[in-house]
């Protein structure tokens, strides 16, 4: 009974442990990397209708970034411009970003094509 009991808790500790890890060091690099990128494109950033100049818009994404990893809920770059860099939780509506001559596209479009572009400049970080 006493084994029991010792084994239930451990694995209550191992799920919560699981559930709330914080992001792996490749993602944190990946994701500093689209903030980045982001702060230093020149492109604005359409949030709920309103356009943002991408310091701001990094900002935002920053907030919301740190929620969703105190919430352990960022388990990879992909699961933040899921959850995070890709739409308003508020409103619902996709982000935009638009660069100087091109049309807007959603972000979620704009943060995956970069992601794809570092990990292929960078083959063995994978």
């Amino acid at each position: 009974m006493q084994m029991s009991r010792a084994l239930s808790a451990l694995l209550a500790a191992m799920v919560s442990t699981a559930v709330f890890a914080a992001p792996s060091e490749q993602t944190k690099t990946e994701i500093d990397h689209l903030f980045n990128y982001l702060k230093s494109s020149g492109c604005k950033f359409n949030r709920n209708g309103k356009w943002y100049v991408a310091d701001a818009a990094s900002k935002h994404l920053q907030t919301k970034y740190d929620y969703l990893v105190k919430e352990g809920l960022i388990t990879s770059t992909e699961s933040f411009v899921e959850l995070g860099a890709s739409g308003s939780s508020f409103s619902g509506k996709p982000y935009l970003v638009q660069c100087a001559g091109s049309a807007p596209v959603e972000s979620a479009t704009w943060f995956r094509a970069e992601l794809s572009r570092l990990r292929a400049a960078n083959p063995n970080r994978r």
